[in-house]
């Protein structure tokens, strides 16, 4: 008798491919106001016989173009997922994942991290998955998650 697995739809929406709208902070954690502003694009597509997914990225960011992508794992057990970034700009190096899950069709997902040498805790969000324009935004806190600081949002819109 084959075993039964609990297939997550959570990140469906975000398969296909898209064109991204960047906005990233210049400076992280010491009050900076100022954002960068830059285009991308973005594809998705499940793996792990659809308990996992690979977003490509190209970034064109204003130093120059980079690809980079997102690694996405769901624990059928925890009911939780895990993602990981890995950068072209330094290939040999995946961060630490962010874990957590979605309610009521948002994803919160959570790490604690080192930033400039001191501790961190990062937070990725995963917004408007119901609509046809979901948002991406990273932002951390050095206070153990009272205040929040984002840092990086993406805006999605499908490509033809």
């Amino acid at each position: 008798m084959q075993e039964q697995r609990t297939i997550s739809s959570d990140f469906d929406f975000g398969f296909g491919k898209w064109r991204v709208s960047h906005r990233r902070l210049k400076e992280r954690l010491v009050g900076c106001q100022e954002w960068e502003e830059f285009t991308g694009t973005s594809e998705t597509r499940p793996v792990l016989g659809g308990n996992g997914n690979i977003e490509d990225n190209l970034l064109n960011l204003p130093s120059g173009p980079y690809r980079a992508i997102a690694i996405r794992d769901f624990d059928v057990t925890q009911k939780t997922w895990a993602i990981w970034w890995l950068s072209a700009n330094n290939p040999h190096q995946l961060d630490k994942p962010v874990v957590g899950k979605f309610k009521d069709g948002e994803g919160a997902f959570f790490a604690d991290e080192m930033f400039n040498g001191e501790p961190v805790r990062v937070r990725f969000l995963w917004l408007r998955t119901d609509t046809s324009s979901p948002r991406w935004e990273q932002a951390m806190s050095n206070d153990g998650g009272a205040t929040w600081e984002t840092n990086w949002t993406m805006d999605f819109e499908r490509a033809g």
